[in-house]
């Protein structure tokens, strides 16, 4: 990439094509589709009402009623309501002996356990019509907004335990990261169903904030401690066209990091704590001045997404830059090679540079979902394989990995290494856990994940007036606002792939299809008379197409050995296997236990077989290996004289690594030690 950014273009821009338009048939990720569709948003359905034996409660539901009930008997008795008060003070609220009271339980954010759901159920049905799930979707949203104050303030947490305290914390809090996902799942069910009740919610929330956030008489400068606020707002103006929404969103990005400190006077510090004493919340310094991505790593990728949407709608070209310099800085300097970000579990945070754990990893399922929200942002700002291949590379491994292939467990901590005994006695790696749980107190991650996996289509396809873009292939029918077309792919277990037209076109129209980073050379089989052009890693096929026209390509996926930057100390020595977009790994299930004693020739031979197996159809690797020969090893001493290995021969066997942990508790292991 460019060390300086280029003009921006607006013939560049692209936008994703409504799901509406796009009709998923792929077997890989209609299968996915499809297990969210019928197990996971109803298991997640009875989760947000607590009704999954031995899993954590969510309360968030119940919470959404009892605000509603507040909210009613303020409006019963006006001027005469006296609310009963609660304490702010714990970021998670459980019931004493298992009695609960009026106030609110749950994490400050258990809003969004709902709001993200709703919005995974408006992706579903724009694939497949569901009357009963959308009934209920509508009686919930039902009891959502009658929760809402008549100023249109909607955060069950003040408004159940102290509506006086509305937007005195914004560092902590989440008003305005429930806010976000309020809005991202409001228009979702507007775009999906045609019903707008959530969306004039979610409209009338966003209105208060900027009548009390901003700057002006009477108005605080806050700006959100857990970003999203500014890419919901960016998605509220896409479909509105109402510039109050876009002003706020670039209000959050312009004001967040200045000084003094908005968090410091929130606060009521007079003595500073340190320069970089926000960097946790990526406030620490204007956004056009951090070069070096920090701090929450979620948060941190719900702001670049926001500020590449400000950039696009606002040409503004310093914005831009400073997105590609944290995305420079994100992908080459601490990512994982599944697509995961956040090395560590403290503060669930990026680490320093080349700071890349495998045992010790947090890389949230989040996390890996915030990269592809920013990937495809800046794909619509212009088209540039490098995002696209790290947008494919986050979704086949460090998203898919939290979840479970059966749709009814779920990762939120995404390791390239696992000794289940580590997992249970050593208390670094508590947050590691050795196999996949039922849900989460803090239940980000689950219905995170459903809504992506529900809307992938948005992903695969962008579009301009005179382009389709094909960032991931994906089988389907696609119709454009030019032309409509019929994909199909078997990836990501085989590179063929081919696209026809199903309508003729009058003018020119160019198809852009992203050439993938991880293929050394490939195949085309293009229509007579088109002109073709390779540019920032897209092949562009422009022609007036005839009803029935076909472009054929061939991607091979060989299998690779990949070895990391050496500055990534943990990896030293060591390679890890891809195969096309898909991140390999061992699991003690097929190599039995030790994994660190064996070793991968890297010279020798090695095969991909197709398996069926746990359900699942995909691609097994194996390669030639070595393993130590451990012997007696508890009647040795714990050190000796250095002697030349004793090894023997053996066939190592990897899966895909969002495979891993679908056969029960065990070793699993991406980065291996690499032998000739």
């Amino acid at each position: 990439m460019k060390k300086e950014t280029e003009k921006m273009d607006q013939k560049n821009f692209s936008k994703p094509l409504s799901l509406a338009k796009v009709q998923v048939t792929d077997a890989f990720w209609k299968k996915e589709m499809e297990l969210v569709r019928t197990e996971v948003i109803p298991y997640q359905w009875n989760a947000l009402n607590d009704n999954v034996p031995g899993a954590a409660p969510s309360f968030c539901m119940r919470n959404y009623r009892r605000a509603g009930e507040v909210e009613k008997e303020r409006k019963a008795k006006g001027d005469k309501f006296v609310q009963i008060k609660y304490p702010l003070d714990t970021f998670e609220t459980l019931p004493k002996d298992d009695k609960m009271d009026g106030r609110f339980y749950g994490f400050l954010f258990q809003d969004t356990d709902f709001t993200k759901w709703v919005e995974a159920v408006a992706y579903s049905l724009t694939q497949h019509p569901d009357p009963e799930l959308e009934k209920t979707a509508d009686e919930a949203i039902e009891a959502v907004c009658a929760a809402q104050r008549e100023d249109g303030y909607l955060d069950t947490y003040y408004l159940i335990n102290d509506q006086d305290m509305i937007f005195t914390n914004l560092k902590d809090n989440h008003e305005l990261y429930c806010f976000g996902h309020l809005t991202e799942g409001a228009v979702a069910y507007y775009q999906a169903t045609g019903k707008d009740h959530l969306l004039k919610a979610a409209e009338r929330f966003a209105d208060f904030i900027a009548s009390k956030l901003g700057h002006g008489e009477g108005k605080k400068a806050g700006y959100p401690g857990h970003e999203i606020a500014e890419m919901a707002l960016m998605r509220l103006y896409d479909l509105t066209g109402e510039q109050k929404y876009l002003d706020l969103a670039k209000y959050f990005i312009d004001e967040r990091g200045t000084k003094p400190y908005y968090y410091d006077i929130e606060r009521g510090l007079t003595c500073p704590e340190g320069e970089e004493r926000y960097s946790y919340n990526q406030a620490n310094r204007p956004v056009r001045q951090q070069d070096e991505v920090q701090g929450h790593s979620v948060r941190a990728v719900y702001l670049y997404s926001g500020m590449a949407d400000v950039a696009r709608a606002t040409q503004d070209e310093s914005l831009l830059k400073a997105c590609e310099t944290l995305w420079n800085n994100m992908v080459h300097q601490k990512m994982y090679v599944t697509g995961g970000i956040g090395a560590t579990h403290i503060g669930e945070a990026f680490s320093f540079n080349y700071d890349l754990p495998n045992d010790t990893a947090y890389a949230e399922t989040c996390a890996s979902i915030g990269l592809v929200f920013f990937a495809r942002r800046m794909l619509e700002i212009q088209a540039k394989a490098e995002y696209a291949d790290v947008m494919e590379l986050a979704l086949y491994n460090g998203v898919l990995s939290g979840m479970a292939l059966d749709g009814k467990s779920f990762f939120y901590v995404n390791p390239l290494e696992v000794l289940p005994e580590a997992c249970h006695k050593d208390e670094r790696k508590f947050h590691v856990k050795p196999i996949r749980q039922k849900w989460f107190g803090c239940a980000c991650c689950p219905p995170n994940l459903a809504r992506t996996v529900s809307s992938v289509a948005s992903y695969a396809y962008t579009e301009n007036d005179t382009t389709l873009f094909v960032h991931l292939y994906m089988g389907g029918t696609v119709e454009g606002e030019k032309v409509k077309a019929s994909i199909t792919s078997e990836f990501p277990w085989d590179g063929h792939v081919s696209v026809t037209c199903e309508s003729d076109t009058k003018e020119p129209y160019t198809f852009a299809f992203r050439i993938p980073g991880w293929c050394a050379s490939y195949e085309k089989e293009i229509p007579k008379g088109a002109e073709v052009e390779e540019k920032d890693g897209y092949l562009y096929v422009t022609k007036v197409w005839a009803k029935g026209e076909t472009i054929r390509l061939n991607f091979p996926m060989e299998i690779q050995f990949l070895a990391s930057n050496p500055l990534v100390r943990e990896d030293a020595g060591r390679v890890a296997v891809k195969r096309g977009p898909v991140v390999y790994c061992m699991e003690e299930a097929d190599n039995g236990k030790n994994l660190h004693l064996t070793k991968l020739c890297v010279n020798g031979e090695k095969t991909a077989e197709a398996a069926d197996e746990l359900g699942e159809h995909f691609v097994r690797v194996t390669a030639e290996g070595r393993r130590m020969k451990l012997g007696d090893a508890e009647k040795q001493p714990l050190y000796h004289l250095y002697q030349k290995e004793e090894e023997e021969k053996t066939k190592l066997k990897l899966i895909p690594y969002y495979m891993w942990n679908n056969r029960g508790e065990g070793e699993m292991q991406v980065w291996i030690r690499a032998c000739e």
